[in-house]
């Protein structure tokens, strides 16, 4: 059998695939230790979103917001969102009279 250094590929081969591994390990420990917090780091998450579509969209629900005017520049952010935040709210239809989307 011939030694790393008269392989085809040499110590450059072999330098490679130590890299490779090293990586694979890397990804495998950075993964576990993220996957308890995965659910909770979601959850907060889709706090967030509702709260930012709750500021964005409180003019139209009645609600006195502050930055109404700067809010309005984000509305067609969240158009495409709209339908599965008032899901998730708990509407079963959409709570805007201008704004349909079931």
């Amino acid at each position: 059998m011939p030694s790393p250094a008269e392989s085809p590929d040499g110590l450059a081969g072999l330098g490679a695939r130590v890299r490779a591994g090293l990586r694979a390990v890397g990804a495998w420990a950075e993964e576990s230790y993220h996957l308890p917090y995965r659910s909770t780091l979601a959850r907060a998450q889709a706090d967030e979103d509702d709260l930012f579509m709750l500021m964005v969209l409180g003019e139209s629900l009645g609600l006195p917001n502050p930055m109404g005017y700067h809010s309005l520049e984000l509305l067609p952010a969240v158009y495409e969102r709209f339908h599965v935040w008032h899901q998730r709210m708990g509407m079963d239809r959409s709570p805007l009279d201008h704004m349909s989307c079931c």
